[in-house]
């Protein structure tokens, strides 16, 4: 297994990503500091809404996982957000942001 960097750090390195790329990101949503998820609502250009959420593959390295819901979109990060407290909820506005996600867990 191998470590990870707090929740918080990786949060504030999309924000700074993404704001050094032209775009616009927002936390909607304060989880656990150090061990919380992440859920990222990505907008390319203002378009659709794509829902990425980081976990934990067998090996225990972090994966981005598409969990775009089929429908009731706009709920979506309000009812994970109930099940998990600890979640980080993070929207970004920049053109295409999964590869800015990628690059900062370290998958690009």
């Amino acid at each position: 297994m191998t470590a990870r960097l707090p929740t918080r750090l990786l949060v504030d390195a999309l924000l700074r990503r993404t704001n050094d790329g032209g775009g616009m990101g927002l936390v909607m949503a304060r989880g656990d500091h150090d061990a919380g998820g992440l859920l990222v609502i990505a907008l390319d250009r203002g378009g659709e809404e794509r829902f990425l959420e980081r976990r934990l593959d067998f090996d225990g390295r972090a994966t981005l996982v598409d969990v775009t819901p089929a429908n009731d979109s706009r709920n979506y990060a309000q009812r994970r957000r109930a099940q998990d407290p600890d979640l980080w909820i993070v929207e970004l506005n920049v053109p295409e942001p999964e590869r800015f996600i990628a690059e900062t867990l370290g998958q690009g």
